[in-house]
Order: C-alpha cells, then structure tokens, then sequence
C-alpha cells in the first residue's frame, strides 16, 4: 500500500510565530516610489565589471553579484551588493516595517519577505535586465588569497547573467569553461577554504534538511548536497563579511556578528569524544579545524563528532559599539566559526542589520562622520535580530520536524537503522539519532552509544508539533 503523500500545516506554522501576512498599504506605497527612481548621480559606473548572480534556481532576491579574476600573481574581486541604503529612508514606513521583521522568512511553501516584492524581486534584486544601484566591494588578494587592499563605494552595475549552482557545478565538472565573471573562482575559493581552516574556522557541516514537494501532492525531507561552487561563493561573502568587519574595528565604530572562540574546557572535551569516536586531535581551535575539515560525510562516528562539536559554537549574537560615544569595541571582536572578525553586510534584501552596516562602511571608506539616525539605530539593532534569527531558526525546525513527522505518521511500532549522533546522559536524558531516509533527526530514550549504526522503534510521531521519538530496540 502507497502511504498518503505527507501534507504538513504550513499555514498552521506561520499563524504560531504570527509571521506578517502582506505589507501596509503605505509601506507598498512608498516602497513603489522608491522602486520608480533612477539611481542617484554621483556613483561609480561599474557597469563594464563583468559581473553574474549565483543563487539557487528560480530566485528573484539577489542580494550579491560576483566577479573574481586573476590579477597579476594575485586576484580581484568585485562584488556588487544590493543598495537598500539607496531605496529604504530613515523613520520612513517602510524603515518601520523592516525593522519589525527583521529578515526574510523562508517556508516550503513561500517566503515571507523583508522587503515588498517591487523592491526585493525586481528594482533593487541585482536581476541581469538592466543596469542595478550597488554597493561595490573591491578587494584585492595576493597568490596566497591574503588581503591586500579594500576598496567600498556606491556604484552602479549591470550583472551579464543569473547562475544558479547545480549548473556552474557542472561546467565545473565537466572540465568546461566558466563564464568569465567567475573564471578564478574555483582557485580562489579552495585558496580561501584553506586559508579558513588555518584560521582556525570551525565549520560543522552536519546533513543539511529542507523540504520539498514530492511529486505527488505533498511534501518530503531531504539532504540537501552542498556543492563545491556553494562553498567557493560562500567564502566570497564570508571574505567580504571579514573586510567589514576590519573597517569596522578601524574607524572605532559598526556591529558586528560575534561567536566566542571555545574556551580550553570545550576543546579538552570534544578531543576526549573524538578519541572515544576513534579520532585523535590536540585540543587547540586550530587542531579541531583541521580535524573537522577531513572528516569523511556520511560515516557514523563522523556524523556523531560533527553534532558533538556543535558545544563548540555558542554564544552568537551582534555586537554594537561606537569608540566616540564611548562605547568600546569588544575585548573578542571575533566569530569563533569563522576565525576572525566579522559583519553583516552581503544580504540586505534578506537581513535587515546588512543595510546598517553597510552604511557604516561606506561612511568610513569615505572619511564621512556617520548620520545620527545610523548611530543611534546601532545599539538597537542587537536585539532586533536576535529575535528575528530566534524566529527564522524555529520556523526552520517546525517546518521540517512537522514535514518529517507527517511522513513517519503511520509507521508508529516499525523499527529502523540508524546513526546515533549523541548518547543517552546518565541523568536519563534521551539520545539523538539520525535517519537516513527519509533523513530525520529525532531523540531517542534508551541505551546509545554515540558514533555507531543501531536499530531503534519508532514510538510518536505528530505532525501537530512535529514531535518525533524513537526507544532503542529492546528498552
């Protein structure tokens, strides 16, 4: 017998976190305005930068534009960032109105925006129909893919075409040529992950879930592969985060996004679990970075190690200060994933603090005192998106554990292999497993033993709460 194609309550979802269902009519209104103006005079023309998108196919919110070429022994790269700066006015409706949700929230079903549509899929989207209002990076790099000057202005830029992954992978694969915005950047890119993982960037890399329409009417969970091309663009964003970040602590005033390194305590620990998964490393940030870096994908032992380095990453937030106003900068200014210091400021379509620290950037590149209404928005803008990343994060859960859930609904009593991620605690806490297909992260009671493929029975599986638990076989 066929199962019934899984139908998780998406809406249900979106009413539980009261996820804004459209955009006041003055905030349509004065967004239209802003879309029907030209550029403003003043700005560099970029528009003979050979520039591309590279996004997942069918996306209209392209924030970034890329161009990364071989410069002498060294390289170049342009990239060009959605000016919100230019389109969005301070107090204004719709400044109100992207403050109060504070990113893009992204459902199987469709997204609810930050932006109105007219400004985030269409004049301020970096779409390759016309030339685009920009925020340009130039940063230039030595052979070793080191930093050798920065450059930040507003430009205006024309992207040539609209990439997505899967089909620059494959040229990528095949041995064919590239477009030429994007020729160096396959060098660049494994230059900047080694670079990362000699800074001591702790990347987990654990299965990545999203969910997707399964053919039939319903919905499914998968692993979603995370492509070679995915990883060298990211490390173009993450480059230019890093550059903000450096102006930032120059000028003495900006936000950035901060993780605490792990402290001596947490690195012993997680050497003591790695050897008890049948891997040695010293425990220094840089030892487990390269440790974390040469783990196999899909082996057990390195799937249970990757979800215990997760005690490794804690204590994100965003850290506001402003040197004048005396307000110090942070004695750690660093993000312990990255392994430097970092701001947001390549996603302003979709993140709300981008906008903001952009403005600081391109102030302080200018040699400009910044506008009272960006200084006083900065001490403000922690809390906004630590609710706003709070909200997105749990909207993401309930929307595959309900999606995974619905799938395993009638399977209560059927016993499964899977990978045990973490041990059950002696206090009786329970465990967690892994399952591969569908792929499914859920607790699990009983005796485990972190690292090794076991049998375990599913017990419950709600697609109301998206509450899923297995017992271990026999407990």
């Amino acid at each position: 017998m066929v199962p019934a194609p899984a139908r998780p309550d998406f809406a249900a979802i979106r009413a539980e976190f009261d996820l804004p269902e459209g955009f006041p009519p003055e905030v349509l209104g004065e967004a239209a305005r802003a879309a029907s103006r030209p550029p403003s005079q003043g700005r560099l023309d970029a528009t003979d930068l050979a520039l591309v998108t590279i996004d997942p196919p069918g996306s209209k919110d392209l924030d970034q534009a890329v161009g990364v070429a071989r410069d002498g022994d060294g390289f170049r790269v342009h990239y060009a960032i959605a000016d919100l700066g230019a389109v969005v006015e301070p107090g204004g409706a719709l400044d109100t109105e992207v403050r109060r949700r504070g990113q893009t929230y992204y459902l199987p079903d469709g997204s609810v925006p930050l932006h109105p549509p007219v400004l985030s899929e269409d004049a301020a989207s970096l779409l390759p129909d016309g030339p685009r209002a920009a925020v340009l990076w130039t940063i230039g790099l030595d052979a070793a893919g080191e930093v050798t000057d920065v450059d930040v202005r507003r430009a205006v830029v024309r992207s040539s075409a609209r990439l997505d992954y899967a089909g620059v992978q494959a040229d990528v694969d095949s041995g064919g040529p590239l477009h030429p915005a994007i020729a160096a950047l396959p060098e660049l890119g494994r230059l900047r992950r080694a670079l990362a993982v000699a800074r001591g960037a702790i990347e987990l890399e654990l299965p990545e879930q999203e969910v997707l329409p399964d053919g039939a009417g319903g919905w499914t969970v998968r692993v979603r592969a995370r492509l070679d091309v995915e990883s060298w663009n990211a490390e173009i964003s993450l480059l230019t985060g890093m550059a903000a970040g450096a102006v930032m602590l120059r000028g003495g005033v900006g936000l950035l996004r901060t993780l605490p390194a792990p402290d001596a305590g947490a690195l012993a620990s997680f050497a003591r679990t790695a050897a008890g998964l049948g891997f040695r490393t010293e425990p220094t940030v840089h030892a487990v970075a390269a440790l974390l870096a040469g783990l196999p994908r899909d082996d057990a032992p390195a799937l249970a190690l990757r979800r215990a380095a997760t005690t490794l990453l804690r204590g994100a937030g965003y850290t506001a200060f402003d040197v004048a106003g005396g307000v110090a900068a942070p004695d750690d200014p660093g993000h312990g994933g990255i392994g430097a210091p970092y701001a947001h400021v390549t996603a302003p379509l979709r993140r709300l603090v981008d906008r903001f620290g952009t403005e600081v950037c391109l102030a302080l590149a200018a040699g400009e005192e910044l506008p009272g209404w960006l200084r006083t928005a900065l001490p403000v803008l922690p809390e906004l998106m630590a609710a706003s990343d709070s909200t997105a994060a749990k909207v993401d859960r309930a929307c595959v554990d309900r999606t995974e859930a619905a799938l395993l609904a009638g399977r209560i009593g059927e016993e499964f292999r899977v990978i045990v991620l973490r041990p059950s605690e002696a206090d009786g806490a329970a465990g967690e497993v892994y399952l591969a297909d569908p792929p499914v992260l859920a607790r699990c009671d009983g005796p485990l033993e972190a690292g090794v493929t076991t049998t375990v029975r599913l017990v419950e599986a709600d697609p109301a709460t998206g509450r899923i638990a297995f017992s271990a076989a026999g407990a």
